[in-house]
């Protein structure tokens, strides 16, 4: 069976492109010794089988945190006979340093540049052939939300395990963000150029030293408030309801021993009608808002504008997503 790994920052669609290509032949589970969460997946094209295996979504292979350890480790181990890495093409400077990076440790890369529809929503287009003939590997262009490319995506993992490819020579950081930022220019072209002017302004205004970081305990503390107030009401709705239906319980139960009633009552059912009408009311509030800020793209400029605060932690930036989850549940 072909081993093919799946690699990319956060937020570039390849959760999407990974469940598109395996569909329901795949599982789940933690890399060994480690807390990182990973999934395979199977499917088979040509009568060949191929194992995808998802790697956790990291921006860089400097391994400052388990992410990026995993990642790194996997792709230098060489048990993938092939790497595909991918990108955004609404953002495609910052996602060619993981690129770069990948093609340092190993020369079997196939680049997959998703999300082309919307890029060509904010009129964003990408030369594919230019930017495979300057990354000197295979380029293809996919819209997995749409279904739209991944035949060719498959076709070209396919010559890729096939092929024979050597490293490139490690470079230094500067070099990579330099080489991410002429390549970007070379091959992107954006004929909407006010709406991407909007979008840099905003993102200075999210990620900036002034600004970032009042806006994000505003806008999270308005997620904190829409939980909790938002969850009162439907909490004490299924608190009455659950209470009418153990009245009705009860009234069966009233011939019946005490120990058996009080087990299926005060043990049973009134613990669990507690449990889901205190948690599932802001449960079912919270995690709709959150992931709503992932796919805006907001939760990535959170974790780089607290990333310089966790280093000193010997932590990474996103990890301040998760403090801030379980803050919020527990709250």
């Amino acid at each position: 069976m072909n081993r093919v790994a799946l690699a990319g920052n956060p937020n570039v669609g390849k959760s999407t492109l990974f469940n598109a290509l395996t569909g329901l032949r795949q599982h789940t589970g933690n890399w060994a010794g480690k807390t990182v969460a990973t999934a395979r997946g199977q499917y088979t094209f040509a009568g060949e089988e191929y194992q995808l295996i998802d790697l956790p979504g990291t921006y860089s292979l400097a391994a400052h945190s388990q992410e990026e350890a995993v990642a790194r480790d996997y792709i230098e181990s060489g048990q993938a006979d092939g790497v595909v890495v991918v990108c955004d093409a609404t953002c495609l400077e910052r996602n060619l340093i993981l690129v770069l990076q990948v093609l340092e440790l190993t020369g079997k890369v196939l680049v997959c540049v998703n999300l082309l529809d919307e890029a060509e929503r904010l009129g964003i287009k990408v030369d594919l052939p230019a930017l495979s003939q300057r990354l000197g590997v295979p380029v293809v262009g996919t819209s997995a939300g749409r279904q739209n490319g991944l035949d060719d995506l498959k076709a070209a993992i396919a010559e890729l395990v096939r092929a024979d490819a050597s490293a490139d020579p490690e470079r230094a950081p500067c070099e990579r963000v330099t080489l991410a930022e002429r390549y970007a220019a070379q091959v992107v072209r954006s004929e909407k150029a006010e709406r991407r002017r909007r979008q840099h302004r905003l993102d200075r205004l999210l990620t900036s030293k002034s600004t970032g970081i009042p806006l994000m305990l505003l806008l999270f503390g308005l997620v904190v408030w829409l939980t909790v107030a938002g969850a009162n009401v439907p909490s004490a709705m299924l608190t009455a309801l659950f209470a009418r239906i153990g009245e009705v319980l009860e009234s069966w139960l009233a011939g019946a021993p005490v120990w058996l009633s009080g087990v299926l009552l005060d043990g049973v059912y009134r613990v669990t009608a507690w449990v889901v009408a205190v948690m599932l009311p802001p449960m079912a509030i919270f995690f709709p808002l959150f992931t709503l800020l992932e796919d805006l793209g907001y939760l990535p400029r959170v974790a780089f504008v607290m990333d310089h605060a966790f280093q000193k932690c010997r932590a990474c930036g996103k990890q301040c997503l998760t403090m801030c989850m379980v803050y919020i549940i527990l709250y």
